[in-house]
């Protein structure tokens, strides 16, 4: 008896079924072993990642939570163990080896120690796995203590790219480039700096009272002058 069309589509369906089977059983056959031990592999790398993420995560609480008794203990006055401190000069986040790179200093300069506290602050300008502002506060600190050892304009050249209003480090730079001015007997430089720093309200308020009584000084009004910053590092003022 002959198959009707739809018999005979149905047949091939089946047939084809059939051979596409046969073809998977001979597949699993050949490369099942290598399919099954690719996908265990795959599982495998999967947990050592989560192990991994969470590992690091815990490793990361615990230096965070030695990190804070160091600095409390600093903030405190009191002295943190040493090998503890040492260790987390060397810790492998950046933020945290950092924070403790700055308790280090802060107690060389408690000591007395100046010139360790300076070397720590130069090595932190010039460790480019530190974020940015890391960096600039190295070198700005670093400034500070070797300030009355260095030429104005090496203060000047180090410092010209924060002694500007609005830059979070204007009131340290742009009193230090000031200061710098003052001594090349540059009054007419240092005054309008001493000025812009008295009217920027970001500014420490020890800072503007200083600037504030320097600019008087120097016949400049720190209240009512309206000063720019020139693209040379210096300012210039103009009567409002």
């Amino acid at each position: 008896m002959a198959l009707t069309p739809q018999s005979n589509e149905a047949f091939l369906r089946e047939v084809d079924d059939a051979v596409r089977q046969d073809q998977l059983v001979g597949f699993w056959k050949t490369y099942g072993r290598w399919v099954a031990g690719l996908v265990v592999l795959g599982l495998v790398l999967f947990a050592g990642w989560l192990y991994w993420n969470h590992h690091s995560a815990a490793k990361s609480g615990e230096v965070a939570e030695e990190l804070q008794g160091v600095l409390q203990s600093v903030a405190g006055g009191g002295n943190p163990d040493a090998k503890k401190l040492e260790a987390l000069t060397q810790a492998s986040q950046p933020g945290y080896r950092a924070s403790a790179l700055m308790a280090k200093a802060a107690l060389a300069i408690r000591n007395k120690d100046v010139k360790g506290a300076t070397a720590i602050f130069k090595g932190m300008a010039a460790d480019d796995s530190l974020a940015k502002p890391y960096r600039d506060l190295g070198l700005i600190r670093q400034t500070a203590l070797e300030f009355d050892s260095l030429k104005p304009e090496e203060i000047i050249t180090r410092m010209k790219h924060f002694a500007a209003a609005g830059d979070p480090w204007f009131g340290s730079a742009g009193e230090m480039t000031a200061i710098a001015y003052m001594k090349m007997r540059k009054p007419d430089l240092a005054g309008p700096l001493f000025a812009a720093l008295a009217k920027d309200a970001q500014v420490p308020e020890s800072v503007r009272s200083r600037a504030r009584q320097m600019a008087g000084l120097l016949g400049v009004d720190a209240i009512d002058a309206t000063v720019g910053i020139g693209e040379n590092g210096g300012t210039d003022a103009s009567g409002g």
